[in-house]
């Protein structure tokens, strides 16, 4: 009774006017609130992990010209959802906001393709972490490397998802604190990776490879270069910078939230931006033999073979592993945040287990559980092995990274919309865009209309029925998933969903709410 009488905080009363009782621990700082998204958008892992993405497709001018230009496009976008967030701080984020604005249908659609985005990243980046891991032991022993394999890299991502999930079962709190180490460890370890790949190789490539260089590994025509290959290997950036919608999950768990998640999602962008693009500078200043990269399948990893002695290269790995390894923690922190909030509206079969929280730790585990186990099945086509042009090439990774673009954006975009669409009609909270709000929202949605439309098209010919070499093992089967979810979901929402989805449904007395609103 104590606590129910206790006076509410400008948090909890803000909460309390979009219709939730706190039930989350409200532990995280602004800093801690930024750390999360800025360790799952994490340079040590999307530049290192998709770097052969962009090699492969455009080679240095995709990765030189490439992220600076859809850096800014990404900002934009983060821009249009901080002032969101600032306005609706709830756990639901992403389909909160569209249910708010466009009702259950907007609500329930944008509801799934977020969560499948953030399943699809959280897999992504476990399997990352796990190649990674992989490598390094390789690197360190040549026991482990004779033995090593698809099926090791498997069993290291299942040990991976399974430590992530009880790291985030056990405390709140402790999630905290990893994402404040995380963000340290980022910045000090990218710095240290650039100063070992400017000092230590024998030679450096020049500017002009850097900027103007192009490469084709894809099998497609080279006349196809700038509309389909290029773009392609845009991938690396997209994917890199993406997840930090987790400020907006985070936001019932942050205090002063408000501002707070608003400063979380575009910080976290800015400063991955810079740092990401000095550090995919310095790849590719230290390539040593460019046509062996290619002939490699690309991967960054065959750089640092070329560049530095075996201790150098050592470093590099165990330094990107452990980022990689925070990033897979976080990502897992943040899908099953958005699991518990839209279970909590009843979004999700399953829903009265989902969004059960633990009385003693006040955590969602059996959100993170599910999580954890479709992240695990849904990654299982990286059993099997594919090359390309005769180089190995994970294209089932690229799909699973794909489909986690494709889910999350296609998400963003829609509240993005309806904020435009309200103009004057929209309330804003502390942070605001102001008039700005008029061309960003629309320069957002243009973007995701067009990165969404590149990343369902097949990563090489090989992959399209009926050309020569045609195989099941190259299709990007981010397409199959994407718009058979879509298909699946409106199926769902005309025969059933609609009559009893009714979008964000209120924890917390009607009358309650009406007098904070009040």
């Amino acid at each position: 009774m104590a606590d129910d009488a206790a006076p509410l905080s400008d948090d909890d009363a803000l909460l309390a006017t979009l219709g939730y009782k706190q039930e989350l621990s409200r532990s995280w700082s602004s800093f801690s609130n930024f750390a999360i998204s800025f360790s799952i958008i994490s340079i040590l892992a999307g530049c290192f992990t998709t770097f052969g993405q962009a090699w492969n497709n455009g080679g240095p001018v995709a990765i030189s010209w490439g992220w600076p230009i859809i850096s800014a496009f990404i900002l934009i976008i983060g821009l249009t959802m901080s002032e969101l967030v600032s306005a609706y701080p709830t756990s639901g984020g992403i389909y909160w906001w569209a249910s708010k604005m466009g009702g259950p249908g907007a609500g329930f659609f944008t509801g799934w393709l977020n969560l499948i985005g953030l399943l699809a990243v959280t897999a992504s980046v476990g399997y990352g972490a796990a190649t990674f891991l992989d490598l390094t032991l390789d690197t360190m022993s040549a026991s482990w490397a004779k033995h090593s394999g698809l099926k090791t890299v498997f069993v290291l991502f299942v040990v991976i998802m399974v430590l992530a999930a009880l790291a985030n079962i056990f405390s709140g709190h402790l999630l905290a604190v990893l994402n404040n180490i995380s963000v340290w460890w980022h910045v000090a370890g990218a710095a240290i990776i650039i100063a070992v790949l400017i000092i230590i190789p024998d030679k450096h490539q020049s500017a002009s490879f850097v900027f103007t260089d192009r490469i084709n590994n894809s099998g497609y025509a080279d006349n196809k270069y700038w509309f389909l290959v290029m773009p392609l290997g845009l991938l690396l950036t997209q994917y890199t910078i993406t997840g930090f919608d987790a400020s907006a999950h985070l936001s019932e768990e942050t205090q002063g939230a408000a501002k707070g998640a608003a400063q979380g999602i575009w910080r976290s962008i800015f400063y991955s931006a810079i740092g990401g693009y000095v550090l995919l500078l310095a790849f590719v200043f230290a390539v040593q033999d460019p046509k062996a990269v290619t002939k490699g399948g690309g991967a960054v990893d065959l750089i640092f073979g070329q560049a530095l002695p075996q201790k150098w290269h050592v470093l590099i790995l165990v330094i990107s592993t452990a980022g990689q390894l925070f990033c897979a923690t976080a990502c897992l922190t943040s899908a099953s945040r958005m699991t518990f909030a839209f279970s909590r509206d009843r979004g999700i079969p399953g829903s009265r287990l989902l969004s059960k929280v633990n009385p003693r730790t006040r955590i969602p585990a059996n959100a993170v559980v599910f999580v954890t186990v479709i992240g695990i099945l849904i990654t299982l086509p990286a059993l099997v092995e594919v090359d390309v042009n005769g180089a190995p090439v994970p294209v089932a990774f690229y799909a699973v990274t794909s489909v986690a673009v494709i889910g999350l954006y296609l998400a963003f975009a829609i509240p993005i919309f309806l904020r435009w669409r309200m103009r004057d009609g929209f309330e804003p909270g502390s942070w605001t865009l102001g008039s700005k709000y008029k061309w960003m929202n629309i320069v957002a949605v243009a973007e995701i209309a067009v990165i969404c439309v590149y990343f369902i098209l097949p990563f090489t010919p090989t992959a399209i029925p009926g050309n020569k070499g045609f195989s099941f093992k190259y299709v990007n089967y981010a397409p199959v998933l994407t718009i058979g979810s879509l298909v699946i979901l409106a199926i769902w929402w005309f025969a059933s969903a609609r009559h009893w989805f009714t979008g964000p449904k209120h924890t917390i007395d009607e009358a309650v709410t009406e007098a904070f609103e009040g």
